[in-house]
This record gives structure tokens, C-alpha cells and sequence, in this order.
């Protein structure tokens, strides 16, 4: 774990870009792209799944098929390959971790192998005007955001705007052509309640795209809707829009 103030992963707003390979042999030609993915973690007791779901982000990088490569603003690549034919794309992950004094309560920091950040780090990292903000330096460093879980206080918080931490200053603060994904996790009974809906819609709204929770048995011994997402499920949604925003087309 890399915790604490001073600690941000490269300091610098950054488009995921592409780094073909000198060589480029007829039959495949490597496109690599690499991403910042940033999680926040708020305090459903599914932040239990932290650990996994920061493991599992991290096995994505490697080779992901073949295709055609597409560029399209704002993923335009810094330079591009020459050959025709197919390429392999070949992607390469940097995570961090935002959490919720609450979230905390669920896992040990200790088993998070990222850079984990929480409200204390705004406040340390900031002495005078010339120093850096970190929810903009993070919102910068990121170019995909993934909340898991945002439980049922923060859901209210995001549809109105409500930025009174660390995580929720940066979905404030966030560049709305990159993607931001959200995990909902509550109890049936506060997903039943008609606001979750309403303020899920509002999430849509604002262009961010929602992974459903499943019906199972709650922690609560409640059956019902409002379970986080399987890890599984989150991470394939989160290698499809890394696909879609890569600029790389499958033939």
C-alpha cells in the first residue's frame, strides 16, 4: 500500500494513449494503451469486496483480442501505427483507491496493494495557495472513475451535488467525457424507497453509467434487491468501456 499525503500516482492530466511497438510484423502489431482508473469506495458494508475488486482490477492489463484500430476525440492517440491489418491491443492499468471515513470500517487499509487516499490527505497535502488540490489532481489523473459501492447516503449526495468529502468532490469536480461507473449497494427497503430511483436517474442523467445490483441475501439476513454487483460483473463492465474509450474498433 502507498498511503497518505504526497503520495499521488503521477501528478498529471493525462488522456490514455497509445505506444505501438518499434516492430510491426505483418500478421498482428501490438497497440498498447494505458489507463488511470480511480476507485471510490464509500461505506456499504459490500466495501468488504475492496480488497478483491483492487486485485482484480489489477489483473485486467494484458492482451485483449484482435481488431481494427478507430480513433475518435478525445481519445485521439499520440501517434499511430502505419500498417494495415489486425492489431492486438494491449492494455495497461494504474488504480488507485478513494474511500469514505465510513468505508473504512469494512476492510483493512493494509490489504489495499494501491495508493489509498481519504479526506485527511486533502487537508494535509494543502499548507498555501501554490499547493496542489487533490480532488482536482485526482480528477485530473484519472481517466475512468469507478464508485463500488456507492451506498445509499452518497447516492443522495451525488444527485444533488452535495460535495462534502474527498470522493464526492471529485464526482463534483469530474470531467464528464470520461466515464464514471457506480455500483448501488443498500438494503432492500432503502432501494424500494421511491428517491433510489430518482436519484439513480439523476446519476444516468449526468452520464454516468449504472452497474445494477443483484437480488441475494443481504449481510442483514434480508433477501431482496440492493446487493453490490458480483466483482466479476464490475470488472468486465470496467474492461468493455476501457475497450470502447481505447479508440480501438473489434473487426
Amino acid at each position: 500500500m502507498e498511503p497518505g499525503p504526497g503520495r499521488l500516482p503521477e501528478l498529471e492530466a493525462t488522456r490514455p494513449h497509445m505506444e505501438p511497438k518499434a516492430s510491426c510484423p505483418a500478421a498482428a502489431r501490438l497497440v498498447e494503451r494505458k489507463f488511470h482508473v480511480l476507485v471510490g469506495v464509500t461505506g456499504s458494508v459490500a466495501a468488504l469486496k475492496l480488497p478483491l475488486l483492487v486485485s482484480k482490477l489489477l489483473d485486467i492489463p494484458g492482451p485483449h483480442g484482435m481488431g481494427q484500430p478507430h480513433w475518435e476525440e478525445p481519445w485521439k492517440p499520440q501517434s499511430t501505427c502505419s500498417c494495415e491489418g489486425p492489431h492486438a491491443f494491449h492494455l495497461q492499468l494504474e488504480v488507485a483507491v478513494v474511500t469514505t471515513e465510513r468505508a473504512k470500517h469494512f476492510y483493512n487499509p493494509q490489504d489495499i496493494p494501491v495508493s489509498l487516499y481519504s479526506d485527511a490527505d486533502e487537508w494535509e497535502m494543502w499548507k498555501c495557495r501554490t499547493d496542489p488540490v487533490l480532488h482536482i489532481d485526482l480528477r485530473r489523473w484519472a481517466d475512468l472513475l469507478l464508485v463500488a459501492p456507492l451506498d445509499a447516503n452518497t447516492l443522495g449526495k451525488v444527485a444533488s451535488g452535495i460535495c462534502d468529502n474527498l470522493l464526492t468532490c471529485v464526482i463534483r469536480a469530474w470531467d464528464r467525457s470520461k466515464p464514471l461507473l457506480f455500483c448501488p449497494a443498500m438494503n432492500t427497503a432503502m432501494w424500494e424507497h421511491p428517491v433510489t430511483a430518482q436519484q439513480v436517474d439523476q446519476l444516468k442523467a449526468f452520464g454516468y453509467v449504472e452497474i445494477p445490483c443483484v437480488a441475494k441475501k443481504l449481510v442483514c439476513g434480508d433477501k431482496g434487491l440492493g446487493a453490490m454487483a458480483e466483482v466479476g460483473t464490475i470488472v468486465d463492465k470496467v474492461k468493455e468501456v476501457l475497450f470502447q474509450h481505447s479508440g480501438f474498433q473489434q473487426s
